[in-house]
């Protein structure tokens, strides 16, 4: 054999792995993925989908659970909205500027084992909130848990993909579902546990830390023999939009995400105290409210990342972001029955949009998962946060009825969806 084949052969060797080590194992058509690597790229992993799921409903019900005992918090240490607006800024602060940082360096550097680490700092801002006896206090914890997401989104997010075989909108729908149930699940356990028994029972759900912890750890042994894991950065895998196209649709899906979760922050902060304030429920009644709410929310996320791989991620992007506004323009004005049954519709409608949007980025933006995830992740968080303290503000200086009036009109920003470019889909 003489050089020149010796040299042929090596590239192709060198250019198998490099297809291999690909993290965007959806890339190749069935006609063209190499046969080594043929059952990598076909199989979707659903143990592992479901053990991240999993790990997400432990680490949002810890979240929501937060957010359910405000009202007891506001009592306790005798806050004001604006007070409480700042709780859920502070941890959604936190989080949204570590998250990108966290997804960019992951990128280039795949960190298997941060993600047990990442909870572990969720563990300690729940046990230091159990035991907080000042408002500061009640920031520092608020801030850990923060620090706790902005590890936990951009890394599960990325094993996800991972995962997928392919299916990238389901495993990120299967991802999230996990989380939007365990939102759901927070205020139910906070009306049943942590309102009865008091501020020292929010230490009791370090135990679900724990058990989060265990399972992470076990991903991350799955994780670190994933080939994706051999190579810190991802190939492009389809060819790029112009970077004014980009740009634009990037812009667009920060528009887009800032109208949803402007929206979401009304209802997850202040839905309880709106609920009281007009209709005069109790505490535990407005916290089943919120967990009907959350649990809507849940459903309408297992069904937008499917439905985003056949008919394409801008149908779900418009219809979900847009759709929901004539049912948000209307809640303001029924009366609890009717409340009750709008707010399962906006939930299903409006969270339907998230899983298409982050897979339609990453289509955007190939070989940065984890940069992507961390941004649209840590943007949403911000956007929460962000709005749980202006909204907070705005109740404080005219009425919780006013604020759900006005944020009624944000998801007519949907129609900026239609300036969205095409990426590939499903079909495609």
């Amino acid at each position: 054999m003489n050089r020149n084949e010796e040299e042929s052969e090596t590239t192709a060797f060198l250019t198998a792995i490099d297809m291999q080590t690909s993290i965007d194992k959806g890339a190749f058509p069935p006609s063209e993925t190499p046969a080594a690597t043929a059952p990598a790229v076909q199989r979707t992993m659903y143990s592992v989908l479901g053990a991240i799921s999993f790990s997400h409903l432990l680490n949002d019900m810890i979240q929501s659970l937060i957010l359910a005992i405000y009202p007891m918090f506001k009592s306790e240490f005798a806050l004001t909205f604006g007070q409480i607006g700042l709780i859920t800024l502070t941890y959604q602060i936190t989080a949204s500027l570590l998250q990108p940082l966290v997804g960019l360096y992951t990128d280039k550097h795949p960190k298997p084992y941060s993600l047990p680490v990442g909870m572990g700092f969720t563990l300690s801002g729940l046990l230091l909130m159990s035991v907080a006896g000042s408002f500061g206090t009640l920031l520092i914890a608020a801030a850990l848990v923060g620090c706790g997401s902005s590890v936990f989104h951009p890394e599960s997010s990325r094993v996800a993909r991972m995962a997928s075989g392919g299916k990238h909108g389901l495993a990120q729908s299967l991802f999230q579902v996990g989380g939007n149930a365990g939102s759901s699940l927070g205020p139910l356990l906070a009306a049943l546990i942590v309102i009865p028994h008091g501020q020292r029972s929010i230490a009791w759900f370090s135990a679900a830390a724990l058990l989060a912890m265990v399972v992470l750890a076990n991903i991350g042994r799955w994780y670190k023999r994933h080939p994706a894991t051999k190579k810190g950065r991802a190939q492009a895998t389809h060819a790029a939009l112009p970077r004014d196209k980009v740009f634009m649709a990037m812009s667009v899906l920060v528009l887009l995400v800032f109208s949803k979760y402007f929206y979401l922050a009304s209802i997850t902060s202040y839905f309880t105290f709106y609920l009281i304030s007009k209709f005069g429920v109790s505490v535990q009644t407005a916290q089943i409210h919120l967990f009907v709410f959350l649990a809507a929310v849940a459903a309408g996320t297992i069904i937008g990342g499917p439905v985003g791989d056949k008919v394409g991620r801008k149908a779900v992007i418009w219809v979900s972001i847009l759709g929901v506004a004539p049912f948000t323009l209307l809640m303001p004005y029924v009366n609890l029955f009717w409340t009750g049954v709008l707010s399962v519709i906006i939930g299903l409608v409006l969270a339907s949009a998230f899983s298409a949007i982050l897979v339609y980025a990453q289509e955007l933006i190939p070989g940065k998962v984890g940069m992507v995830a961390g941004l649209f992740f840590g943007f949403a968080f911000g956007m929460g946060g962000v709005g749980a303290a202006v909204l907070g503000h705005l109740a404080d200086v005219t009425s919780i009825d006013h604020v759900y009036k006005l944020c009624a009109f944000l998801p007519l920003i949907g129609m900026l969806a239609v300036f969205l470019p095409k990426t590939r889909d499903a079909k495609a």
